[in-house]
């Protein structure tokens, strides 16, 4: 099989799968995306291979990467992040840090997330998408969480669940540091 030939059936099966997954009608995703039904209904069917432009059209309108749509791995797939390229997202002078660990944008984002926040430091969150739902698991020091002006001390062993939709908060107000494990569920785009 020809390099063409398996882009244009990764694509094929990709937009199929995506365009479900998101609950898009042909008429829904040509809509969104801008691209005529017919177009769509080529791609899926492996007879076309559209401009890059109508790619990436239709990756903006299902949410999802182009690289995401154009992937051509089949099966399952186990895909393993080395500690070194866990993505450091935001550090402090003092040593606070957040950490990237492993995502994936099946049936919308799913993150991963490590933290670290010293003593008297914090961050605040606007509020996420209408249908985000954050998980906290600290495992030592005593986390601060701050959900729409509610304050919800977290000693180490303490889990959390809540709805992110809402302006949030973490602070460490201790004499050690706090570190908790974090994972944020999007919901696909509709």
């Amino acid at each position: 099989m020809s390099d063409l030939d398996q882009l244009t059936q990764s694509l094929a099966r990709n937009l199929k799968r995506w365009r479900k997954e998101r609950g898009f009608t042909l008429d829904a995703l040509a809509a969104r995306a801008g691209v005529s039904r017919g177009m769509i209904i080529q791609i899926e069917q492996a007879r076309t291979n559209p401009s890059v432009g109508t790619t990436v059209k239709l990756a903006d309108a299902l949410g999802v990467s182009i690289t995401t749509l154009l992937d051509h791995e089949q099966g399952p797939q186990v895909r393993l992040v080395p500690p070194g390229q866990a993505v450091r997202m935001w550090s402090t002078p003092t040593g606070s840090h957040t950490t990237l660990l492993v995502g994936t944008e099946a049936r919308g984002p799913l993150e991963l997330w490590s933290w670290t926040l010293m003593p008297g430091d914090g961050t605040a969150s606007d509020p996420h998408p209408e249908g985000t739902i954050e998980l906290l698991h600290v495992t030592a020091g005593t986390l601060i969480l701050v959900v729409d002006g509610e304050e919800h001390p977290m000693p180490a062993g303490t889990s959390a669940v809540f709805e992110a939709n809402v302006a949030h908060t973490y602070r460490n107000e201790g004499d050690e540091p706090v570190e908790m494990t974090m994972a944020v569920s999007i919901p696909p785009v509709r």
